[in-house]
């Protein structure tokens, strides 16, 4: 099967390996332009060039692809068999949509239709699921809407955050792909339309929804901290200034409570939170604005925190 693969981010390295490995003809590889990037904003290829390259593989860095006729006469002339998008980073126009005669298929980190969207681990982390997966699916002109070719599923460990659980889906759907091309060829897999009545959005992140609310319980507080690694991560306000919250847990339950406020016992630093009823949320580790993560113990004898206290 002759192919084009189209991806950009570390999680779509393990695919292009998997494929290189399997023995697919890659005959060429799409991703974004280098970025700067690090504090001396140096030009840094995306880990998906990086492979390729590794791999002897051609590169192509279109700064844009709808209306690119070069770049559609270049895929034109290798005329292939498939196109696989893994977290390319671009919205795929109809005329590559209908290029190759076993279409464009992608690789997604969820259980479609379940988490469509930019960032379907973060919030499958964020809103408590137990379990996740990973689809590959044909690609079209709506987000995340295409039929349903294959499914492997994988469980979240209660200690697992994005960026543990990253690598691991990322594998899964290494595997995943290979086995649904070989599906496709051999005629053994069907594509199945979703049930778009079951769907749900897993929307790009951005800085404020890492603001805690307390009004939210422990649990709700400690899965948006695991789903939202490394950024936005979880942070608050203390004292009129920023407070970032690196290492936290929940530590069971009270009665009817304020939520935000401060409550200190047996050296422990606690966080009212919930509404109904109250549970309480251990800070085991933060970081004050301008200043290095410190310890619990650190934070409350540099700072001195008064029981009843604020934060948010």
């Amino acid at each position: 099967m002759k192919l084009v693969f189209c991806g950009t981010p570390q999680f779509a390295v393990p695919t292009l390996e998997r494929l290189a490995a399997a023995g697919f003809d890659i005959q060429l590889v799409v991703t974004q332009p280098d970025r700067p990037q690090g504090r001396g904003m140096e030009l840094t290829a995306p880990p998906v060039k990086q492979s390729a390259l590794k791999l002897g593989l051609p590169v192509l860095q279109p700064d844009k692809i709808k209306k690119n006729e070069e770049f559609q006469a270049q895929l034109r002339a290798i005329s292939p068999d498939a196109i696989i998008v893994v977290g390319y980073g671009r919205i795929i126009p109809p005329w590559m949509l209908t290029l190759p005669s076993y279409g464009n298929i992608n690789v997604h980190a969820s259980l479609l239709p379940k988490y469509r969207g930019a960032a379907p681990i973060q919030w499958a982390i964020a809103n408590g699921e137990r379990v996740t997966g990973v689809t590959t699916m044909h690609l079209n002109e709506g987000l995340d809407t295409g039929d349903i070719l294959l499914q492997a599923k994988m469980e979240i460990a209660y200690e697992d955050t994005t960026v543990t659980m990253a690598p691991k889906l990322a594998e899964l759907g290494a595997d995943l792909l290979v086995q649904t091309l070989r599906g496709l060829e051999e005629k053994r897999i069907a594509a199945q339309p979703q049930d778009h009545s079951q769907a749900t959005l897993a929307p790009i992140l951005n800085k404020e929804d890492g603001f805690v609310d307390f009004r939210r319980t422990s649990d709700e507080i400690v899965n948006r901290f695991r789903g939202f690694q490394p950024w936005p991560g979880a942070y608050t306000q203390f004292r009129g200034k920023g407070l970032k919250l690196t290492r936290i847990r929940p530590s069971g339950t009270v009665g009817k409570i304020e939520p935000g406020r401060i409550h200190m016992f047996e050296g422990h630093l606690h966080v009212l939170c919930g509404q109904e009823t109250g549970t309480i949320l251990e800070l085991l580790e933060v970081k004050p604005e301008g200043k290095k993560a410190m310890s619990a113990r650190e934070f409350m004898n540099g700072y001195r925190p008064v029981e009843g206290e604020h934060l948010g």
